[in-house]
């Protein structure tokens, strides 16, 4: 048995386990490693690479939007937490609280930020005098603290990483506009720099941000069926204004409230290129958050020329802008093989004493496995379209398992079955009733994940047959 073999049998078969798949990645791939501060994971610098690499591809797109970062703190009082009560209660049950400073009890507790809805109100009822002020359009990249019990590496641990956006509006028009702008902007991101086609939609009134007037979600199937909320989009309106008091002077000078914003992506989003991409061998990644996009593996490298040669092919392709590694050490070129399909790596190049003759290296491509001979000189003109390629059909791919594993379905009965029997998602009509919501929740542990729009009269409520006022993407999620 080869090395090759005994690495790819280090990961259980995907359709044999899941969760253990899904474990087996994080962990051999070398992205995280279990912490012993229970619930919370380590970001090894491969895991942390990635990250990175979403951070810069969504950075870049909010500072073209005009959007600025700022850094709030770790702590928030308890007494600045209670202002807006849905909220609080929303996030009563996930709350971690400080209650010693050294050796003194505080003489108020404060509390491990699960978001920062209330910090950054404090702040702008502080810096928003005048519609000169407005708008104000405040992201930060920070880590969350969320006393999760059941926990499982980047999809929900105590600790995770995300940014949040907090903006602030003269009118609700200008804030909806915000709102839904960056719903596309999620949407295109996912799609675009992690090839992971989404859906998206408002929330039910039961599954909205808690304190939000509206939420927006999009969300994508991983290959075992079930959703992941990939990003959110929340309005606010003026409630949170009220209670922190964020007024404005108009250009009439009279005083008005200010309407608010606030949207984020998590880690979680590793979670997800994990499981709509990888495959038994390991991770499949799209080119633009891969940290080695190309990896040059020498055959025969002790032959004489061989690494001179790589090393060349290196740095020209370095220089064009790719992100490149050479692997000369002493391992077998079978275990390198396997050790960067199992790491995602998007291309993989070959050269040996029999390519450099003919001037050519061989290109293999993680998604397909596929093999082409490619002449050393046109090399960098190629790579481009490579990528380019590789990450189209890893989108279409996964795509086209999305579209055909979305059941229109009308019958009770029918829903029941259908979400036991048939991983994915369940395209229903529903009335609005919240006691409906919960009875598909309580019966089948779906849940309503957006509202695609309004029902055609002809529908029924999937529930209780009255008519339906919604059309509504059902189901069970991670």
């Amino acid at each position: 048995m080869s090395k090759k073999q005994k690495m790819v049998e280090a990961i259980t078969p995907r359709d044999e386990d899941f969760t253990r798949w899904y474990t087996d990645i994080c962990m051999r791939a070398e992205l995280c490693s279990y912490s012993t501060v229970r619930g919370c994971v380590i970001l090894r610098p491969y895991g942390y690479a990635i990250w990175e690499l979403i951070t810069g591809e969504l950075d870049r797109r909010f500072k073209k939007t005009g959007h600025e970062n700022v850094m709030m703190p770790l702590f928030i009082p308890e007494s600045l937490l209670q202002k807006e009560k849905d909220h609080v209660e929303g996030f009563a049950p996930e709350v971690a609280w400080v209650t010693h400073g050294g050796d003194e009890e505080l003489t108020e507790r404060l509390c491990v930020r699960p978001t920062s809805e209330t910090l950054f109100c404090d702040h702008y009822a502080e810096v928003i005098e005048s519609w000169r002020d407005l708008p104000k359009l405040y992201n930060q990249w920070v880590s969350v603290v969320r006393w999760e019990k059941t926990t499982r590496p980047f999809l929900r641990t105590r600790e995770f990483f995300w940014q949040e956006g907090h903006t602030a509006h003269a009118t609700k028009e200008e804030a909806m506009e915000e709102t839904l702008m960056i719903l596309n902007l999620y949407e295109e991101f996912y799609q675009t720099a992690l090839a992971i086609p989404v859906l998206s939609g408002e929330k039910s009134e039961s599954e909205k941000f808690a304190g939000a007037v509206n939420t927006y979600t999009i969300e994508a199937m991983m290959h075992d069926g079930k959703a992941l909320q990939a990003g959110t989009s929340h309005y606010f309106g003026n409630g949170f204004a009220k209670a922190f008091n964020i007024q404005y002077a108009d250009r009439d000078n009279r005083l008005q409230y200010v309407h608010q914003t606030s949207w984020g992506v998590s880690s979680r989003s590793i979670g997800g290129i994990i499981m709509v991409h990888g495959d038994d061998d390991g991770l499949v990644l799209p080119p633009a958050v891969a940290p080695i996009q190309i990896v040059i593996i020498p055959i025969a490298q002790h032959k004489e020329g061989v690494l001179d040669e790589a090393c060349r092919l290196k740095e020209a392709v370095k220089e064009a802008g790719f992100r490149v590694k050479l692997d000369d050490s002493d391992r077998m070129p079978g275990w390198k093989f396997a050790e960067y399909e199992m790491k995602g790596v998007p291309i993989r190049l070959e050269l040996g004493p029999r390519d450099i003759a003919q001037g050519s290296c061989v290109v293999v491509t993680r998604d397909n496995r596929e093999k082409t001979v490619v002449q050393l000189e046109n090399i960098i003109e190629e790579l481009p379209g490579m990528l380019n390629d590789l990450n189209k059909r890893m989108f279409e791919n996964a795509n086209k398992r999305l579209t055909s594993r979305i059941y229109d379905v009308s019958d009770w009965n029918e829903f029941v079955q259908t979400m036991d029997e048939k991983p994915g998602f369940i395209r229903a009509p529903w009335c609005k009733d919240p006691d409906c919501e919960a009875k598909v929740k309580d019966i089948t542990k779906a849940t309503s994940r957006l509202i695609e729009g309004a029902a055609d009269k002809s529908h029924s409520c999937i529930v209780c047959n009255r008519p339906a006022l919604q059309m509504v993407i059902w189901g069970r999620a991670y």
